[in-house]
């Protein structure tokens, strides 16, 4: 996992257009580093992919490419979707917020 970490911290954008996924880390680690996916529509990545905030979701191996040369044109929109990327990770996913959401549920429950 060192190599995977270190292509994704050097990488610009992240293409996760697997055919079979759960939830993907890849996708969840590209965008804590700031890096913008461009992802396919297997398992959660349609959930965790936030449409043209965080990256994009494509049907083909043509839209991927579009995509992935779109962000390269646009260096602004790789830096706004990777910042947009890292607070929906921050948001969402890690463990502080589901702390969070365990504290709120134990404190109605106990009102």
């Amino acid at each position: 996992h060192v190599q995977i970490n270190a292509l994704q911290r050097a990488a610009t954008i992240v293409l996760q257009k697997s055919v079979h996924e759960g939830f993907s880390l890849a996708a969840a680690e590209a965008m804590w580093k700031g890096k913008p996916v461009v992802g396919g529509f297997a398992g959660g990545l349609p959930y965790q992919i936030v449409y043209d905030v965080t990256g994009y979701t494509v049907h083909s191996v043509e839209g991927a490419a579009f995509r992935v040369r779109h962000l390269l044109n646009n260096p602004e929109l790789i830096a706004r979707m990777g910042a947009a990327g890292r607070e929906h990770v921050r948001r969402s996913f890690l463990v502080t917020r589901h702390l969070t959401d365990y504290m709120a549920l134990l404190i109605h429950l106990t009102r």
